[in-house]
């Protein structure tokens, strides 16, 4: 059985991706996303009632097509106000000198509106996650995060929907210079921090309640060495900030100089949805806001040559299915791709994915391995 080279040069754009020699981490880059989404479907919808043609080509600067026909039946879903789901992708970009076109997509949560039982669900995928990168020209299987600059929003699309079998057609990408702008928007947010630390000269006390202004927001969603979770802990403490986003959102219904916050975000902000499906998803789905809850993709700590993964393991790649196809209204079905196929050739060769150590290698076995 022939394993995937760690040193060979790849066969397909993605070249840059091959691990390399581990190095001291830079100082964390801010990954955040889906709050500058959700927050952004319920301000375009609440101001477009009443400031329609105004905003409208403000908003259409953000749209950014991957498929219109799959695109196209979103508005269907919405008129029946069926359940949907949403990919938010939260790039490494647009801040702190960072100018590339993409960019890794350091945060990737599925966000599931489920207006019947008036509940919206927040899945994260641990952006260390090995998986398929789903339209490349040859087999390409690394961190799921580099689906987004390999191949655009269409390969992060169908990479993560593969990875959960989950249906996924719209995504909203923001990149890390809109989250001050959408903050202020909102008037600022309200969190209680889960645990006591101080980053980018902001001190945040476990357990008391503070109200985040835009910089504020964004150092306490970036913080993510000092977490006893890691990254874990800093998707948790994303959510909560998307959570309060949104929440501020339906409560006031308006922003401050929306006209101006629009205009300023359209370079940080691409979306396949139209801005009259936002208006629609604010008037028919604003009442799932009332009940947010959270998720994610639990990995197994591992080493792919000198790269630091996540190896997602099939029950719960199963787990995290069974339950975003539950809210949206899908029968269960068996998820079986490339990932449980390279787990089930990892698990032949010795790795433990039912009492995992800390230091497992996980190999990369090519295609044709069985």
């Amino acid at each position: 059985m022939s394993k995937h080279s760690q040193t060979e040069q790849p066969q397909d754009q993605a070249t840059n991706y091959l691990p390399k020699k581990r190095r001291p981490k830079k100082k964390p880059v801010f990954k955040i996303v889906g709050l500058i989404i959700l927050a952004l479907l319920l301000a375009l919808g609440a101001y477009g009632l009443h400031l329609y043609q105004q905003t409208k080509s403000a908003a259409e600067k953000t749209y950014s097509s991957v498929n219109k026909v799959k695109e196209a039946a979103l508005t269907s879903k919405v008129a029946s106000q069926d359940p949907i789901s949403i990919l938010l992708l939260g790039t490494d970009t647009g801040a702190e000198g960072r100018t590339e076109v993409n960019g890794n997509s350091d945060t990737i949560i599925i966000v599931t509106v489920n207006p019947k039982n008036k509940r919206t669900t927040m899945t994260s995928i641990p952006r260390d996650t090995m998986a398929q990168m789903v339209g490349t020209s040859s087999y390409n299987f690394r961190k799921i995060n580099a689906a987004y600059d390999i191949g655009g929003a269409k390969m992060a699309l169908n990479s993560v929907s593969k990875l959960v079998n989950v249906p996924l057609t719209n995504y909203v990408s923001v990149n890390m210079g809109g989250l001050e702008k959408i903050v202020k928007a909102v008037g600022g947010v309200d969190v209680t921090p889960t645990l006591t630390f101080s980053y980018g000269g902001y001190h945040f006390t476990k357990g008391k309640k503070i109200h985040l202004n835009g910089k504020a927001a964004l150092a306490y969603s970036r913080m993510r060495h000092e977490d006893p979770q890691g990254d874990y802990g800093r998707q948790a403490r994303q959510r909560q900030i998307i959570e309060a986003i949104i929440k501020s959102a339906v409560s006031t219904g308006t922003l401050t100089n929306f006209q101006s916050f629009l205009d300023s975000i359209s370079n940080n902000v691409t979306t396949n949805l139209t801005f009259d499906q936002m208006v629609a998803i604010f008037k028919d789905y604003r009442g799932a806001a009332k009940k947010i809850k959270s998720d994610h993709l639990q990995g197994i700590s591992g080493w792919w040559g000198s790269a630091s993964i996540q190896v997602a393991s099939t029950t719960e790649l199963q787990r995290v299915s069974d339950n975003i196809r539950s809210e949206l209204g899908l029968a269960k079905a068996t998820v079986s791709n490339e990932t449980t196929r390279q787990n089930t050739l990892n698990a032949a060769y010795g790795f433990n994915f039912d009492h995992p150590m800390t230091e497992q290698n996980f190999t990369v076995f090519s295609q044709s391995d069985n």
